[in-house]
C-alpha cells in the first residue's frame, strides 16, 4: 500500500509540475508594462474578427509564405483595402497579412501567441504597430514592439525582423516620434532591422504626405511609398524565392 501511495504521489507531481512551469513562463516579470502583456480584448470581443481569421488562415495553409506582415489596420489595409493593388503586385503570392483593426501592441502580441500561424515559415517579419497605443508612454510603446519582435523570433527560428517606424498621425505624433527613437535602437542589422518609413511621410499643411484625411491611415500613395522603401531591404535579407 505504501508503495502504491508513493507511486500515486509521484504521478500527481509529474502532472502538476508542467502546469506550474507553464504558468510561471506565462507570468510577466514585475514591472512589465501593459503594452508588452498579451491582451485578447480586441479579438475576443469581435466574433467577426474571429470568423475572418479562421477563414483567412485556412486559405493560406499549405501555400507559400516567406513574409509575415504584423500590425494593426494600417497593415490590414495593405491587403484588404486601399493598399490592395500594391499588395497584389508585390506580396500576395508570398506573404501573410497579420494586421488587425484597432490592435494595440498587447492585442497583436496576444494574436501572435494564440492564432494558428506557427506552421508558417517566414524568412522575414515586417512589424508596424503602436499607433493605437495613444494612452501609453513612448518607452512602453517601444517595449510592446520589442515584445512582438522577440516573440516572432522565438516562434520562427532564423526569421529576420523588420521594425517599421510608427507613421505620423494626428493623435499623438510626438509620442510616436519618441517611441521610434527607442525602437530604432533594437536593430542590430543582422537579425533585426529598422526601416524609417515615417521619415518619408513629410508634412503637407496639417497632414502628411501619403496619409488620408483622417491623418492616420495611408493612401494608395502611402502604400506605394512603403513598398518602395521596404522592397530593397527585402531583396537583401529575404529575396523572393524562384518558383
Amino acid at each position: 500500500m505504501n508503495t502504491l501511495n508513493t507511486i500515486l504521489k509521484y504521478a500527481a507531481l509529474l502532472i502538476v509540475l508542467p502546469i506550474v512551469a507553464a504558468t510561471a513562463a506565462d507570468t510577466p516579470a514585475a514591472g512589465t508594462p501593459r503594452t508588452a502583456i498579451p491582451d485578447d480584448h480586441n479579438f475576443k470581443s469581435r466574433v467577426d474578427y474571429q470568423t475572418c481569421w479562421e477563414d483567412y488562415l485556412a486559405t493560406k495553409k499549405g501555400k507559400p509564405c516567406d513574409l509575415l506582415f504584423i500590425g494593426d489596420s494600417i497593415t490590414m489595409n495593405f491587403r484588404w483595402n486601399i493598399g490592395k493593388p500594391v499588395w497584389a503586385k508585390y506580396y500576395a503570392d508570398r506573404a501573410l497579412d497579420f494586421g488587425q483593426s484597432w490592435d494595440t501592441t498587447q492585442n497583436t502580441l496576444w494574436r501572435l501567441k494564440n492564432l494558428d500561424i506557427k506552421d508558417f515559415k517566414p524568412k522575414a517579419a515586417v512589424v508596424l504597430i503602436g499607433t493605437n497605443n495613444v494612452k501609453d508612454k513612448a518607452e512602453d510603446i517601444a517595449a510592446g514592439v520589442k515584445a512582438i519582435a522577440d516573440t516572432a523570433r522565438s516562434m520562427f527560428p532564423g526569421v529576420k525582423v523588420i521594425l517599421v517606424s510608427i507613421l505620423p498621425n494626428g493623435r499623438a505624433k510626438e509620442t510616436m516620434d519618441a517611441a521610434n527613437a527607442i525602437i530604432q535602437t533594437y536593430a542590430d542589422n543582422q537579425s533585426v532591422f529598422y526601416l524609417n518609413l515615417a521619415a518619408k511621410f513629410t508634412p503637407v499643411g496639417e497632414n502628411w504626405k501619403g496619409l488620408g484625411i483622417d491623418r492616420l491611415h495611408p493612401t494608395l500613395e502611402g502604400y506605394e511609398m512603403w513598398a518602395a522603401e521596404l522592397n530593397p531591404l527585402l531583396d537583401k535579407i529575404a529575396p523572393q524565392p524562384i518558383r
